[in-house]
């Protein structure tokens, strides 16, 4: 769809469910046009919704794990100018590291690290040659825990916790902003795609998708380093770092370990 000459541009990435989806609603209620992707069909649904709000937008189902599905997404930007980028596709997965699909591994991998840092190269470059932009990347306070259980997930979060400051740093007098947000356990399809449904976090409260896509967005646009939504999460990310590892790691293996819910 063509964009008109006075709306910016924004990207989001796991755009279907969830906090993308949240956060794709946020973008159009304040002006943007949007590019918006995930590896699942209802991507289209998730389009025709959006562009109810009178904005126009341009759909891609594309597996983000791979470097031909971050240039698939790449492509329908045509050339346009990203005013913000909200990189917020990733998904986990359960069960004992030995345990599992080494593909399946490799894929939240390939998701949450590889095609969410090719994607931001992409777009972060004509930001900083412009000389602004705002680029919002989900990360998780699941990146202060080792995680029992969940190992690869919170590794990765790990990384991309550890790799927003480092950006940002870098890009700290570019005029282009990095914003980590850092979820707790939200109500999204992430513990049914991570097999982790029959776990103690997967069975336990969990946040808003509303709230924690608000609390990102907000902190995006006031330029913020940082933002973890909730306050029982903000507690937990301040005691992680003055736990040892080995007590974190026994404390994750009760919420993750299979089985470890109550039915």
């Amino acid at each position: 769809m063509a964009r008109s000459s006075i709306r910016p541009l924004a990207i989001v990435t796991g755009a279907s469910s969830g906090i993308g989806r949240e956060l794709a609603r946020l973008c159009v209620g304040n002006g943007f046009d949007l590019v918006i992707a995930a590896d699942t069909p209802d991507i289209e649904e998730a389009a025709r919704e959006l562009r109810a709000s009178g904005a126009s937008v341009d759909a891609v189902q594309a597996d983000l794990a791979t470097l031909d599905g971050v240039d698939t997404l790449w492509a329908a930007v045509k050339g346009r100018p990203v005013d913000a980028l909200l990189a917020n596709a990733g998904h986990g997965l359960g069960h004992g590291f030995l345990d599992q699909d080494f593909a399946e591994v490799r894929h939240v991998i390939d998701t949450n690290v590889t095609g969410t840092l090719y994607l931001i190269r992409k777009a972060g470059r004509g930001m900083r040659e412009r000389g602004q932009g705002r680029i919002l990347i989900t990360g998780s306070v699941a990146g202060f825990m080792p995680g029992s259980f969940q190992a690869v997930y919170n590794g990765t979060k790990a990384f991309i916790d550890s790799f927003s400051f480092a950006l940002r740093e870098e890009l700290k007098d570019s005029g282009v902003t990095v914003t980590c947000l850092m979820p707790g356990p939200t109500d999204t399809e992430f513990f049914e795609r991570a097999d982790m449904t029959d776990t103690a976090v997967g069975q336990g409260k969990k946040d808003d998708p509303a709230m924690v896509a608000q609390t990102g967005f907000d902190a995006m646009m006031r330029g913020d380093g940082d933002v973890v939504a909730g306050w029982k999460n903000k507690l937990q990310t301040a005691m992680a770092t003055v736990t040892p590892s080995g007590v974190l790691a026994a404390q994750h293996r009760k919420m993750a370990e299979p089985g470890s819910g109550t039915h």
